[in-house]
């Protein structure tokens, strides 16, 4: 016989006993939503409100709420899609909104990436005279000049346009200046400011002054701000920089032409009144190489410039990239590090990452390498037996000093790489992934600590990308392409070394690696791989860059699912990938317009190179397009 439950001094079988339970649960849930008040006062007015209560329903007030998690929010549009937001298989949005969490809250889409506003360019030009008579060799080497001052004013922040007589000519003084019998070098200096103006003002520079200082130097950001009230120049420059409105350099060139001068002025300082220019006397940034800081300051070059201009402006060029280099390498004193938050199973995956901080941390050639910048007394001159020190911690740092380059993994190839299972399924992204979005956590666990969601680490992500100076102090690349961008010297402004093996050491010869001595293992970069995983990454990593590129349903779902299971650093690589991919379309679109101007000179179909740069963008285009999600 069935127990029965006592209750009240009465004995109920089970199923009654089930039975009485629902009326009291059903009985409960109407009390609370039909009988009770809304609202319970206190005080006095009690007695009063439960006399005078009205049956009321719950409302949800605010059914325009911004919140995803609102239920009642109504169905909107996709943002509108912008210029050029799309490349190599990344698309993205441009609002101020970029720091949200999730993207796909604003751009309605989980492949489109919402990234900040790009920076406006301050403008700075350079005059070169395109109607000067040059050998072919002289002017790829005038060309290979020019695109290392585009180079390096580029990665500052600037927009650096190179201007012609085309430019001059479009100005009313003109025809004023050709009727004028003077000097030659006033005449090349007048075209230069006559070119300026056309453009509306702005800065104006030498093709031999260029930025040597840290990105976020006080001078380089008073210039990229790109307001100058006032005509100025810089004091121990020259004619070297200019800055100034369009009215006021207007007015700089009708007193040049039309004030009568007591002999031939040589350039626009002396043909003008002393109150024409405000003089700034900060110029610690920039370095100028004129003829007579190089004949001072580098015999060697000057004694090639005059054996051979096409030799001497080789030899010059190849100094001011290993300043460039140099300087980099002085302001990050800590180093390089390279991210590698699973150091087990990882080597493979980062070995973009390391090749380009090897690259990075030697020196650049040079005719005088133990020389330093004009504007440099004391340096730290690079040193081939001693390069920067390269870390690979698992955490990320933002200390002062160290350079971080980064690797963003798709979800799928992290947990490739660490389980070291050539196929993943449903199964296993259900029962044996224990922690979601690992990346994010493992990259900030010692800046944000443990206790910390996911959302709020990817928006700390999104700062160390794209915040203020962060692309001055790390490039974040994805483990899914085989090597870093074409065009990377543009990021750091100078032209890198293309082989990072040469450590200044001599070697032993011998048949094989094997006797070659390995080198020192920071203990704070975490254990060191077995012989046996690090022969297993480079399949497994190839695989997984299959899967992410197959269009095949089970790969699309298995891919879909572990997305979905790790939204933060799914939403992390889609960051980087399409920040890095502006960047490039940015440049690229910018060198494209370019080199219609000038006769091309500046570009690198200028230097004598096969092919431009643009058309390497188009293929890299081809290229990622097998990235597509």
């Amino acid at each position: 016989m069935p127990n029965q439950r006592p209750i009240l001094g009465l004995r109920l079988a089970p199923r009654r006993f089930s039975f009485l339970l629902v009326l009291l649960g059903f009985f409960a849930l109407f009390t609370l939503l039909f009988t009770l008040p809304g609202s319970i006062p206190t005080g006095p007015s009690l007695s009063k409100s439960i006399a005078d209560h009205k049956i009321s329903i719950p409302k949800y007030k605010d059914k325009l709420s911004s919140s995803i998690l609102n239920p009642f929010r109504p169905a909107s549009h996709k943002p509108p899609e912008q210029k050029n937001s799309t490349y190599g298989g990344s698309s993205w949005y441009s609002n101020w909104n970029w720091r949200s969490p999730f993207s796909s809250s604003i751009t309605l889409d989980e492949n489109r990436s919402l990234l900040p506003p790009l920076k406006d360019r301050a403008p700075i030009y350079c005059y070169y005279d395109t109607t000067a008579q040059r050998d072919k060799a002289t002017g790829e080497a005038d060309s290979a000049l020019l695109l290392t001052w585009r180079r390096a004013w580029w990665a500052q922040g600037f927009k650096p346009i190179i201007l012609s007589p085309a430019e001059a000519m479009n100005n009313p003084l003109y025809d004023e200046l050709q009727r004028l019998d003077v000097e030659p070098a006033f005449k090349k200096e007048m075209m230069r400011w006559l070119a300026w103006e056309n453009m509306g003002g702005g800065l104006l520079a030498h093709n031999l002054l260029l930025p040597m200082a840290a990105h976020q130097h006080p001078s380089l950001s008073f210039l990229r701000r790109g307001e100058y009230p006032g005509l100025t120049r810089w004091e121990g420059l020259d004619n070297a920089l200019f800055a100034g409105p369009k009215a006021q350099i207007a007015a700089a060139i009708t007193q040049a032409l039309r004030t009568p001068q007591k002999k031939a002025p040589k350039d626009i300082i002396v043909a003008v009144t002393a109150d024409t220019f405000h003089v700034d006397p900060s110029r610690e940034a920039l370095a100028y190489y004129d003829t007579a800081t190089t004949e001072k300051n580098y015999p060697k070059v000057a004694e090639e410039m005059t054996a051979s201009r096409e030799k001497g402006l080789k030899s010059l060029n190849a100094l001011i990239n290993f300043h460039l280099h140099n300087t980099w390498q002085d302001a990050f004193s800590n180093g390089i590090a390279v991210l590698k938050p699973m150091p087990s199973h990882t080597t493979h995956m980062i070995e973009p990452a390391w090749d380009l901080a090897t690259r990075l941390a030697i020196c650049s050639d040079s005719p005088m390498p133990a020389s330093c910048p004009p504007n440099i007394e004391k340096c730290t001159p690079c040193v081939s037996s001693h390069p920067m020190k390269i870390t690979t911690p698992a955490r990320y740092r933002n200390t002062t000093g160290l350079y971080t380059i980064g690797t963003v993994p798709h979800p799928y190839t992290l947990r490739t790489m660490d389980t070291q299972r050539e196929t993943l399924d449903i199964a296993f992204v259900r029962r044996e992934i224990k922690r979601r979005d690992e990346w994010l956590y493992l990259v900030f666990q010692e800046v944000l600590g443990t206790g910390i969601s996911g959302s709020v680490r990817v928006v700390r992500f999104k700062d160390a990308v794209a915040g203020e100076y962060a692309t001055s102090h790390s490039l974040w690349l994805t483990a899914e392409r085989e090597g870093p961008p074409h065009d990377v010297d543009w990021w750091f402004g100078f032209a890198i070394p293309a082989n990072g093996t040469d450590d200044g050491k001599s070697e032993t010869p011998v048949p094989g690696p094997e006797r070659r001595p390995k080198p020192d293992h920071d203990p704070a970069d975490g254990p060191v791989p077995t012989d046996d995983d690090l022969s297993r990454e480079p399949h497994l990593l190839s695989r997984a860059r299959e899967v992410f590129r197959s269009k095949v349903d089970g790969d699309v779902r298995v891919r879909g699912a572990i997305e979905a299971w790790n939204l933060a650093d799914t939403e992390a690589w889609r960051f980087a990938r399409a920040f890095l991919a502006r960047s490039r379309v940015e440049r690229a679109k910018w060198e494209e317009e370019e080199s219609r101007y000038a006769g091309g000179v500046g570009t690198e179909a200028g230097t004598g190179k096969t092919g431009s740069s643009w058309l390497r963008w188009g293929d890299d285009d081809d290229d990622d397009e097998k990235d597509e999600d």
